[in-house]
């Protein structure tokens, strides 16, 4: 039976990687090939087909006061899921990207560390909660989590324990688990029993920042936020540290989808909050490929960091080497050749 101790109201009123080899079961949809590939002999990184990265914006998400517009959010999800499954409706879409069977719990995992002025947004995760919802998801069934209450918090959330709503609790309350698995050459680490118990399917909810460290954190270094003690893998820029993290079993095999959360951002003196550095690319980046989906939230920071006029994060030494890693023959996460990457701007 699923751990029910901490449930969650929320304050708030209001194409996947396609392939016969892929886990989504989206083998039926023509011309979107997936993660199954080979490794490039010249290189030694894993090359796929095709991976598909749905960049969809909206230039009016927010309103004359900042703030998100609701609407205009789920709207922005409808067309991206949309695009990314060639299925108009989006319960039908949505159903194609879930498990089958009944009883499945997905979880949504936020990113609350920067605070309130650069976490996840509340207003997606729960666009996201209404449409699983509608696709046949029990709403006890859907966990919005954290690393911490406070973290769900900062991003406008509520904990509660009603056993009939969304829930919402932090790993915290949840707990690690007692025995520890290998993550890379002598280190070893404790993962979050939401994800190694509660959940069939984790769909992350990261948001998009510049990292003094690792230079940005999106879909991959979100799952830091699994651990029992996240800093020690910040070694050397987080590298590889976030792609052995991505590459145990447990995580590759759950997290499976990415709803990228790149509507307000920091370009520069992330992770924590600097209002002189925020900027509001009103976008959602989706996708299956981890790699691929990192690889094109760089470069949309690397975008706005030349047109303020900063340097590149390869000049200032803390370019994002764990993407390339990731993509490597060691780890098989995906791809980050722009050649192997179909990018679908909307």
């Amino acid at each position: 039976m699923k751990d029910r101790r901490d449930f969650l109201k929320t304050a708030l009123t209001g194409a996947v990687l396609l392939s016969s080899h892929s886990k989504l079961g989206l083998a039926s949809v023509p011309d979107v090939p997936g993660v199954a590939g080979h490794q490039d002999q010249s290189s030694g990184h894993f090359q796929a087909g095709k991976s598909r990265v749905v960049v969809a914006r909206d230039a009016a998400l927010h309103g004359p006061n900042g703030q998100l517009d609701e609407k205009r959010v789920r709207d922005l999800l409808d067309r991206a899921i949309a695009a990314y499954t060639g299925r108009d409706k989006p319960v039908d879409a949505w159903k194609r990207i879930l498990p089958q069977g009944p009883d499945k719990v997905i979880g949504l995992k936020t990113n609350g560390l920067g605070g309130k002025g650069i976490s996840s947004h509340a207003v997606l995760a729960m666009a996201v909660a209404e449409r699983l919802q509608q696709a046949g998801i029990k709403p006890g069934n859907i966990i919005i989590w954290d690393r911490n209450a406070r973290d769900l918090e900062a991003c406008g959330f509520t904990i509660s324990t009603d056993p009939a709503r969304v829930r919402c609790f932090g790993s915290d309350v949840a707990g690690f688990e007692d025995e520890p698995v290998a993550c890379g050459s002598g280190i070893t680490i404790k993962l979050s029993k939401i994800l190694t118990r509660q959940c069939d399917m984790v769909i992350g909810l990261p948001i998009l920042k510049d990292h003094s460290g690792a230079g940005v954190t999106f879909a991959m270094k979100n799952m830091y936020g699994v651990l029992s003690r996240p800093q020690d893998l910040h070694a050397d820029g987080c590298n590889p540290g976030v792609a052995d993290i991505n590459a145990i079993p447990v995580v590759r095999e759950k997290v499976r989808f990415t709803v990228g959360d790149a509507m307000t951002s920091v370009y520069d003196g992330g992770p924590g909050f600097h209002p002189e550095r925020l900027w509001q690319p009103n976008a959602l980046i989706i996708g299956e490929d981890r790699v691929a989906i990192d690889h094109t939230a760089w470069q949309m920071i690397e975008r706005k960091r030349a047109e303020v006029g900063m340097p590149t994060l390869e000049a200032v030494g803390r370019p994002p080497r764990y993407i390339a890693t990731a993509a490597d023959a060691s780890h098989r996460l995906g791809v980050n050749n722009p050649e192997h990457i179909t990018l679908v701007e909307i």
